[in-house]
């Protein structure tokens, strides 16, 4: 690889970093947020989060894993194989947007909602932190999807990877950040 590809793969990955920054800044705001306005008077003890949303941390989860091997297909040469594990890896990060909703109705299920008479502070940060995380999933999915293609045309080998590489990256922060989004609603909400 050239130099010059270098320093352009590196300042690829310099951007991604700071994006993931100003994300965590962002996350970091609105569960800073939820904590101040546990003091209201109608915050609601004991909220608990709908079942979906274990059942799609578990598949976030899972999709980390499925990457990490798609990965080390593709540094072995073994295209194929990776371009299943990525395929996997989409499926089960659209899966977790679909859980996400379905979390989204078990809550307006027991009576509570984004906005209106119906809603409460609980639900309207449950909501609006995990809406904001599902548009960045979905980010991550259109970049895996890109490179899946890429990957299926032979574009990536084990000596050059950059957008596969940057997309892991930050598919692995979103999962991160639902791990870190879904302890935080359990033990704090």
């Amino acid at each position: 690889m050239s130099s010059l590809q270098n320093k352009k793969n590196s300042a690829l990955k310099m951007m991604l970093w700071f994006g993931i920054g100003s994300l965590f800044m962002t996350f970091a705001g609105l569960t800073s947020a939820f904590i101040v306005s546990k003091n209201r008077e109608d915050w609601i003890k004991n909220f608990d989060l709908p079942e979906a949303f274990y059942y799609s941390l578990i598949l976030i989860s899972i999709s980390s894993l499925t990457l990490i091997l798609s990965k080390k297909f593709l540094v072995k040469s073994q295209n194929n194989k990776s371009s299943i594990l990525l395929l996997i890896t989409i499926i089960l990060g659209l899966l977790f947007v679909v859980f996400q909703f379905i979390g989204f109705a078990q809550i307006m299920e027991n009576g509570y909602h984004f906005t209106g008479p119906t809603s409460t502070i609980n639900s309207s940060f449950i909501f609006l932190i995990a809406f904001v995380h599902i548009v960045h999933v979905v980010v991550a999915l259109i970049a895996l999807i890109v490179v899946l293609f890429k990957n299926l045309k032979g574009s990536y080998n084990n000596e050059n990877y950059t957008g596969f590489e940057l997309a892991s990256i930050f598919w692995h922060f979103v999962d991160i950040l639902w791990i870190y989004l879904f302890i935080f609603l359990v033990f704090f909400g």
